[in-house]
This record gives C-alpha cells, sequence and structure tokens, in this order.
C-alpha cells in the first residue's frame, strides 16, 4: 500500500469518524456520565437524516441542523419519560423507542427509504463555494465536521461543568445520594438523554448531507459503532483523565474505529464480515482494562520479586 493510498484512507476514515463521533460524544453522555444505556440511538440517528434531508429539500440547510437537534431532544425526551415516569427499564424503554421510530422515519419520508440530496444545497455545499479559492478547498467535507465536533466537545466541557451538568454526572454515580441532596434524579436524566439524542441526531444529519441522501438503514448498527469507539476512547484516555482529555479520547476512538473499518475494505473483507470487525473491536476494548490490570499487576511482581525489599 502506497503513501497516497493510505493518506486517501486516513482521510475518508476521519470524516467517517468526525460524522460519528458526535454519536460518540452522545453516548458519553448517556452511557459514561449518566449511566444510562440508550439503546435508541440507532433510531435517533435516523430521524435526525430524515428530519435534516426533508428541511435541506425544502431549501433551509442550516435550519435543517437546528431541526434535526430538537427532533432528537424530543426522542430523548420521549425515552426518558419512559423511563423516570412510566416505569420502563432503559434498556426496554430504548428498544421500544428505536422500533417505533422506524415507523416515525417512514411516516416523515412519505413512506419513502430513500432520499436524494444531490441537488438540493447543503451545509457542505455552502462551505464548498465559501471556500473554492482558497487552499483550503479541498478539504471543505472535513472542516465543517471538525468545526462540529469542536463546538460538541466545547459544549460538552461547558455543560458538564455547570450545576446541572456535575447533577447529571452525579446521577449517574450515585442517584440515591443526588436524591437526597434535594435534586431530581427524574429531572436530569430527562435532560442528560434530550441533549445525548439531540448530538445523535445532528450526527445524523449531518452524514446525510455528507453522503447526498437518507438511507432508512443507515442508522443500523450505529449504538454498537459508538460503543466500540467510546471504549477505545476510554482506552487511550482513563476516567481519571481531565474531562475535555477524556471527550478527545472519544473523538479518537471515532477515528481509529473507522480507520480498521476502512483497512478491513482495503484488504478486500466480504462486506457480511464487517459486523464481526465491530464485534470484535468491542470485544478487544471491553477487555483491554481488564488485560492491562493484568499486565501491570505482573510488571509490579516481576519488579517486587526482582528489586523489592529483603524480608529477614
Amino acid at each position: 500500500m502506497d503513501f497516497e493510498a493510505l493518506f486517501s484512507i486516513s482521510q475518508t476514515a476521519l470524516e467517517l469518524g468526525l460524522v460519528n463521533a458526535l454519536t460518540v460524544l452522545a453516548l458519553f453522555l448517556s452511557y459514561s456520565m449518566l449511566n444510562v444505556c440508550d439503546l435508541s440511538t440507532d433510531g435517533s440517528f435516523t430521524l435526525g437524516m430524515a428530519v435534516g434531508a426533508l428541511v435541506a429539500l425544502s431549501g433551509h440547510p442550516w435550519l435543517s441542523l437546528l431541526a434535526a437537534m430538537l427532533a432528537g431532544a424530543a426522542s430523548g425526551f420521549v425515552t426518558a419519560t419512559l423511563q423516570t415516569r412510566m416505569g420502563v427499564q432503559s434498556l426496554l424503554a430504548g428498544i421500544v423507542m428505536n422500533t417505533g421510530l422506524y415507523s416515525v422515519n417512514m411516516a416523515l419520508t412519505g413512506n419513502k427509504a430513500a432520499l436524494n440530496l444531490n441537488k438540493t444545497p447543503t451545509v457542505f455545499t455552502i462551505a464548498k463555494e465559501a471556500l473554492r479559492d482558497t487552499p483550503f478547498a479541498r478539504q471543505y467535507t472535513l472542516i465543517v465536521l471538525l468545526v462540529a465536533v469542536a463546538l460538541a466537545v466545547l459544549f460538552l466541557t461547558w455543560f458538564l461543568r455547570t450545576k446541572m451538568g456535575l447533577a447529571i454526572r452525579a446521577t449517574g454515580s450515585n442517584p440515591d445520594m443526588v436524591r437526597s441532596s434535594s435534586i431530581n434524579p427524574s429531572f436530569t436524566t430527562t435532560v442528560g438523554l434530550t441533549v445525548s439524542n439531540a448530538l445523535t441526531a445532528l450526527s445524523g444529519c449531518l452524514m446525510g448531507q455528507q453522503q447526498k441522501g437518507f438511507e432508512i438503514n443507515k442508522g443500523s448498527g450505529m449504538v454498537t459503532v459508538a460503543l466500540a469507539s467510546l471504549l477505545i476512547g476510554g482506552i487511550i484516555f482513563s476516567k481519571h483523565r481531565p474531562l475535555p482529555l477524556r471527550l478527545i479520547g472519544a473523538v479518537l476512538g471515532a477515528f481509529l474505529f473507522r480507520l480498521v473499518y476502512a483497512l478491513a475494505l482495503r484488504l478486500n473483507m466480504p462486506a457480511f464480515m464487517l459486523k464481526a470487525v465491530s464485534s470484535l473491536i468491542v470485544i478487544i476494548a471491553l477487555s483491554g482494562a481488564y488485560f492491562r490490570g493484568k499486565l501491570s499487576y505482573y510488571i509490579k511482581r516481576r519488579a517486587h520479586g526482582k528489586g523489592g525489599p529483603a524480608h529477614a
């Protein structure tokens, strides 16, 4: 593989990784901070793609971003309501919402499984025109995605340090303590899932505009991709690191995941094996902390045996 091919693969992986990074950041909020496994991610991602495509087709590409986020926030609010006010377990609430959102997405698009945005202005075509005569003319996609992810990282860094953000983090760590502190954990859970799903929908909206279309099954398996990326990011920067580094680690995890995917495709791996690749990455990421602990214990044991204090 020559340098030019490797550069092309890396850039493609970086662009896809940045799109997915918004979903990974959403999962960072719901899974890592709030300690809620939100399985409605696939449906919210597709919802954002559908709403974003419809609003862009109506001639409002910038408004499509806001509309997608509002739709995702509504999805997160319903998911949180099922959990906090109707007694539905978080996993089941996510599954129910994910199933229901399929019908919602089809209804929004007029029972069409796909929409074409090839001739529709998007935020990417606007950026392409704005950068036409500049040195960055060919990198307009990357620039748009970098700006979006950077803003999301900055927002979460700020938000999770506010009073509400600290309450969300405390809810994920110890809901009983939060309840005894006169903070309503149902409210903090609702806010957390609303913000999380808004970011997921934004991710879907940007992917639809980047790939110039909506497809009903584009969000399938997104929760697995995001979880794997989040776990990879956790290996890069552990939970004991400062919050901004953990968020950057989540973004890097999304890029590395997509890079492995791109290399697998480059090696002509059959398409049906890509799901197995995703599962393998998740297994490696999940077991990484365990083996890292075993390796640390083994190294300390060897050091103690060779250079430790002598015993009488």
